[in-house]
């Protein structure tokens, strides 16, 4: 028995690594080492070869590369540490195989045979292994064949020791049963919410003191971020749709072409439900009609759902005709049927009626005039587009651009926050944080067709405005923060009268919440809430939680612990279980790998490590 769970762990993790092998192996281009020196270290008896170490960078970079979308080099890994945990993980590899060499673990040349023949990457067209795929792709990637397949032999054994070591390891009951307790309590809450109406007076006005020591106590709420002063000239289709004229006759030609869309025929929302003859469909529905059935019923049975019978909106013309005349000429009942259609005889239910429906050409007439124009305008601005970048050639500024063509100037001081006309375009945003002092203008497009050039005039430093500027946003920003500060008080002041006494539901309107989860929320709640709820010791505690303009007031009633009966708790203790099992074996693994490598000696070569780093760009 304990042979065959050694086994099958032996083959999992046989297939894993195979699996990182020849993604490693995928044509990442990295060939054979060419450095003077062929290891880059051992442990005990086993090398680590330099070409393994090369191999196992460019996997990492390649990994990195396809999961953020952005060029990575070597240089970035090696500032994140990210070399040394690739070496160290060849180098317990290294450990692994070496202990299973001294204890005589091996395997023979039939299982590796087996295992080698049976990767995908080395099979023909018929799914059979044909060695000419198994030499070709090894020799991509600077292996041979012996090298291969004794990493295979070295790999196999090593997977069986590790499943020897971490094999059987059952999670331990007492840390899975402290989890489970811990994450699935849940807590009853009772809730106060004091804002601005509950004070008992307003908030006095400030005065021009109170102003004053507020603007200088925040200047950072104050300041204004970096400006980058831009001048632009600009044109969209908006700008000239107003002065394009649209031929009637175009208009009536879109308007029939649209026929469909703006005449819509009447419509039915329908299921259909197949059956395997009339006398079948026609016993489906007595049962129906007689209360004995529902149409869901017939759908649970033949383990259908919606989406299996669904027809969606359906004219006249989508149905045979003798169908089509019993649903469409049915206007109450619900269930129709049998009818014929080219799958068998069917019942159908009708989901929704849809009358027909048509926009007149009036109707329609404004909508499309402004896509006409909109298209005439487009096509009149990109006749502008070559004519235009002749004059910034001939080095005309934008002023005289906009002088001299149907460009409009405009100017705009632009925040990564702007986004108001222009800078309400990606375009232009992208190219206004681009754009540097003594830059030519450059035409670029818009993406409604427009077109623009900018030119950067000045860096405006960040800014803070004198008080006289920016008076009433100060005035707005002190009465915020004394209404939060008054509301605030106006909870300690409630809190105290609990710690008197007086009940929650005597101060206010309260709302009631029911097992609340540690990683559950409260709607209308600052996260923090169902934290700091965690946190109270005993029930009846008291939280105060302030958040944008308004203070919760939480008090604890009731903690429940977890139910052992309860399906999730069973799905949480069998999660948590294999999570514990798992940690415990990995944790166990990692020290047995760290007092192999101490009993082995680890030998690294620094000079072939650096040679191997100066391959990569």
């Amino acid at each position: 028995m304990a042979k065959t769970a050694m086994k099958k762990a032996s083959n999992l993790f046989v297939w894993i690594i195979l699996g990182l092998l020849f993604i490693a192996l995928a044509g990442f281009g990295i060939g054979s080492f060419s450095g003077g020196a062929s290891r880059v270290g051992a442990v005990g008896d086993v090398e680590i070869s330099a070409e393994d170490y090369a191999r196992a960078l460019d996997q990492e970079i390649r990994a990195r590369i396809a999961q953020t979308g952005q060029p990575v080099t070597l240089a970035t890994l090696r500032a994140q540490g990210v070399d040394q945990a690739v070496l160290q993980s060849l180098i317990a590899r290294a450990a692994l195989v070496n202990e299973a060499q001294l204890m005589g673990l091996s395997v023979g040349d039939a299982e590796v045979a087996r295992q080698i023949t049976q990767v995908e990457a080395f099979q023909g067209l018929d799914g059979a292994f044909d060695r000419e795929s198994y030499a070709f792709t090894l020799r991509q990637n600077g292996l041979s064949a012996a090298d291969f397949e004794q990493e295979v032999r070295e790999d196999t054994a090593r997977s069986l020791l590790q499943a020897a070591i971490v094999g059987g390891i059952a999670p331990d009951k007492t840390i899975t049963e402290a989890l489970v307790a811990y994450q699935a309590e849940t807590r009853d809450a009772r809730l106060l919410i004091v804002t601005q109406a509950d004070l008992p007076t307003g908030v006095a006005l400030p005065t021009a003191a109170d102003l004053e020591a507020h603007y200088t106590a925040n200047p950072t709420r104050f300041t204004r971020p970096e400006a980058r002063a831009i001048t632009y000239a600009w044109i969209t289709p908006a700008m000239l749709m107003d002065t394009i004229p649209v031929d009637e006759t175009a208009l009536r030609a879109l308007y029939d072409q649209r026929a469909a869309l703006y005449r819509q025929p009447e419509r039915r929302l329908l299921e259909q439900l197949v059956f395997a003859d009339t006398a079948q469909a026609q016993a489906a529905l007595d049962a129906i009609l007689a209360g004995q059935m529902r149409f869901d019923d017939l759908l649970a049975e033949r383990g259908l759902s919606f989406e299996d019978v669904d027809l969606g909106e359906v004219t006249r013309a989508d149905l045979l005709p003798e169908a089509a005349t019993l649903i469409f000429d049915d206007q109450t009942s619900e269930i129709i049927g049998p009818a014929p259609t080219p799958l068998g005889p069917a019942l159908f239910r009708v989901n929704g009626v849809l009358d027909a429906a048509e926009t007149t050409f009036e109707e329609a007439e404004e909508e499309l005039r402004a896509e006409l124009a909109a298209e005439a305008a487009r096509r009149a601005i990109d006749d502008l587009r070559d004519p235009i970048d002749d004059l910034l050639a001939e080095g005309l500024t934008l002023e005289e651009l906009a002088e001299t063509t149907e460009l409009v100037l405009g100017r705009i001081d632009y925040t990564p926050t702007s986004e108001d006309e222009i800078a309400a375009y990606d375009a232009f945003r992208a190219a206004a944080l681009g754009v540097a002092t003594g830059d030519f203008p450059e035409l670029l497009t818009l993406s409604d067709g427009g077109l623009f050039a900018l030119r950067l005039d000045a860096v405006v430093p960040p800014t803070l405005p004198p008080l006289a500027e920016i008076r009433a946003e100060v005035r707005a920003d002190w009465q915020a923060d004394a209404i939060r500060a008054a509301i605030a008080a106006q909870a300690e002041a409630i809190s105290g009268q609990l710690a008197q006494g007086a009940a929650l539901e005597d101060l206010g309107q309260v709302v009631m919440e029911r097992d609340i989860r540690r990683q559950g929320f409260i709607p209308d709640a600052p996260p923090t809430l169902v934290v700091q709820l965690f946190q109270l010791g005993a029930v009846g505690d008291v939280v105060l939680v302030p958040a944008q303009d308004r203070t919760i007031i939480a008090q604890l009633d009731a903690i429940n612990p977890a139910t052992r009966d309860d399906p999730n708790t069973q799905i949480l203790l069998q999660v948590l279980g294999q999570a514990v099992a798992q940690s415990h074996a990995q944790d166990l693994f990692e020290a047995y790998g760290r007092a192999l490598q101490t009993e082995a000696g680890i030998r690294l070569d620094q000079a072939v490590i650096n040679a191997v780093h100066a391959q990569f760009p």
